[in-house]
C-alpha cells in the first residue's frame, strides 16, 4: 500500500516507521524543507525522535502536493496537532481516504475531529487512529494496541492493512465519537493526576480515585456527545486514560508534575519542549461540557489552575470538598 503520513513530530514519524517496516511504500512530509532534508541526510528525527533510525524504505519530503497524490490511493495518515487538523484536511484530494491522530476539541469551535471533518468533506471516507502508544515505543517496535474508529467499514479494513502486524495490533470501531473523546480527555486527566502525584502527601489512593472519578467525567460527556458506554472501556478510553496519567513518557502528565512543583504554565511547557494537548483541550472540553449540562469537576479543577486561578493543592482540597454522592456515571434523571 502507498502510505503518507502528514507531520513529521515523534508520532507521525513513529507511525511512518512502522508502516515502511511493513513492507509499505511510505512517504513521511515534514512541513520545512531543512526538516525533510535532515531527516533524509540524518536517517532519523533529531528533534523529536532521536532514538530511532529510519527505515532505508522510508521517504521524507517537504512536497506536500506530491505527498498527498501519494497516498491518495491508499492511506493518507494527518499526524498534525488538534489546531492543524482542519487546514489539513481542507487541503486533501477529494475524496481520498484520510485517518488521523489529533486528539482534542478544537480551540475556538469545540469541534472534534470528525465534526470538522464532517463540514469540510461531507461524506469522504475519514477516521481517526487513537489508543494508548508513547510513540518512541511503538518507532522501537514494542507490542502496542490501537483503535481504527471509522463509520466506513473499508477505510477501517484498510487502517488493519495498513499497520496491523508485528507488535502492532489494530482493532475497528464505528464510535469515531467515543473514540475521540477518550482521546481529547484522557490527556486534561494526565495533567490533574500529574498534579496529584506531584504534591507531597497525595499518595496512590488520590491517584486512583482521580482516574476513575476521571473515567466516569469522560464517558459522561461522552455519552451526552452520542457516544457508546462500552467504548470508554477499551482502548482509547480506559486503556489510554491508564498509560497517560502514569506513563514516565506522558507528555502531560510532565505538565501536570510541573505545575505541582511551582513552575508556571509557561515554564512547564518551555521545558516539556513538546505539544501537550491537554493544555489546550481543558478548556473547550469545559466549554462544551457545561451548553450539555455536563458536571465535569476534575475538568474545571485543570481549568482554574492552568489559568493561574487556583493553586495546585486548592484545586485538589477543593476536589475533596466536594459533598457526597452516590457513584454514578450518568446524572441522575431530574
Amino acid at each position: 500500500m502507498k502510505i503518507a503520513v502528514l507531520g513529521a513530530g515523534a508520532w507521525g514519524t513513529a507511525l511512518a516507521v512502522a508502516a515502511a517496516q511493513a513492507g509499505h511504500e511510505t512517504q513521511l512530509w515534514a512541513r520545512d524543507a531543512a526538516q525533510a532534508a535532515a531527516l533524509d541526510t540524518a536517517r532519523c528525527n533529531r528533534r523529536y525522535l532521536p532514538e530511532v533510525a529510519l527505515p532505508p524504505a522510508l521517504a521524507a519530503t517537504a512536497d506536500l502536493p506530491g505527498a498527498m497524490a501519494h497516498g491518495a490511493a491508499g492511506l493518507l495518515v494527518i499526524a498534525t496537532p488538534m489546531a492543524g487538523l482542519r487546514d489539513s484536511l481542507a487541503a486533501l484530494p477529494p475524496g481520498a481516504p484520510a485517518l488521523w491522530l489529533s486528539k482534542g476539541f478544537e480551540a475556538g469551535s469545540g469541534l472534534l475531529g470528525h465534526e470538522i471533518a464532517r463540514e469540510l468533506r461531507p461524506g469522504a471516507p475519514c477516521g481517526v487512529l487513537s489508543g494508548p502508544s508513547f510513540a518512541l515505543e511503538v518507532a522501537r517496535g514494542l507490542p502496542t494496541a490501537l483503535v481504527a474508529a471509522s463509520t466506513d467499514a473499508a477505510l477501517a479494513a484498510r487502517a488493519v492493512e495498513a499497520f496491523h502486524g508485528g507488535a502492532l495490533r489494530i482493532y475497528t470501531s464505528t464510535d469515531i465519537v467515543g473514540v475521540e473523546v477518550g482521546g481529547a480527555l484522557k490527556n486534561v486527566l494526565a495533567i490533574a493526576t500529574g498534579i496529584v502525584d506531584g504534591l507531597p502527601g497525595a499518595g496512590l489512593n488520590a491517584r486512583a480515585a482521580l482516574i476513575t472519578r476521571g473515567l466516569a467525567e469522560m464517558t459522561r460527556l461522552g455519552l451526552a456527545l452520542g457516544a457508546q458506554a462500552d467504548t470508554f472501556m477499551g482502548l482509547s478510553g480506559l486503556g489510554d486514560l491508564v498509560l497517560t496519567a502514569t506513563g514516565a513518557l506522558s507528555r502531560n502528565r510532565a505538565v501536570g508534575l510541573a505545575l505541582a512543583a511551582g513552575r508556571s504554565l509557561p515554564e512547564a511547557l518551555a521545558e516539556l519542549g513538546h505539544v501537550a494537548e491537554g493544555v489546550p483541550t481543558a478548556a473547550v472540553a469545559l466549554t462544551r461540557a457545561r451548553a450539555l449540562g455536563v458536571e465535569m469537576p476534575i475538568t474545571a479543577a485543570v481549568v482554574e489552575v492552568l489559568a493561574g486561578r487556583l493553586a495546585p493543592p486548592d484545586a485538589v482540597a477543593l476536589l475533596m470538598a466536594r459533598g457526597a454522592r452516590a457513584e454514578t456515571v450518568q446524572p441522575p434523571p431530574a
